[in-house]
């Protein structure tokens, strides 16, 4: 794999990384406990009182909310967790080359995945 096309996958990789923490930014704050990790946030909404059910109401909306914004949050960490891993392997020298087996991961296969750790035959 020539150094050219390791750079352009690494700043396709670096601008999808920047994004990532761009759009978890928006749901979630950063673990200070742990590094990577991410906490969704949990959203408050502003109470309109115009019956008696309406704070539950609101209530179980802030929870649903929070509900999809802890499955984004998963989703998107994971990916940005995947895209790092790829930048280190960029870093130390063993980018393109499949974890399991050691073979170097096919280009089109890279193309379609920057961040592949993989060839096709041992991805999961």
């Amino acid at each position: 794999m020539d150094n050219a096309f390791i750079n352009e996958c690494k700043a396709l990789l670096e601008k999808e990384r920047k994004l990532l923490a761009e759009e978890l930014t928006t749901i979630a704050d950063p673990d200070p406990a742990m590094k990577g990790d991410w906490n969704a946030r949990f959203p408050k909404f502003e109470v309109v009182e115009t019956s008696s059910s309406s704070g539950r109401e609101i209530e179980q909306d802030e929870i649903e909310e929070y509900e999809m914004r802890l499955a984004e949050e998963q989703s998107l960490e994971s990916r940005l967790l995947e895209v790092s891993k790829a930048l280190e392997r960029i870093q130390n020298g063993t980018y393109g080359t499949c974890k399991k087996c050691g073979k170097t991961i096919p280009i089109d296969r890279i193309k379609a995945n920057p961040a592949a750790e993989f060839d096709m035959e041992h991805a999961e």
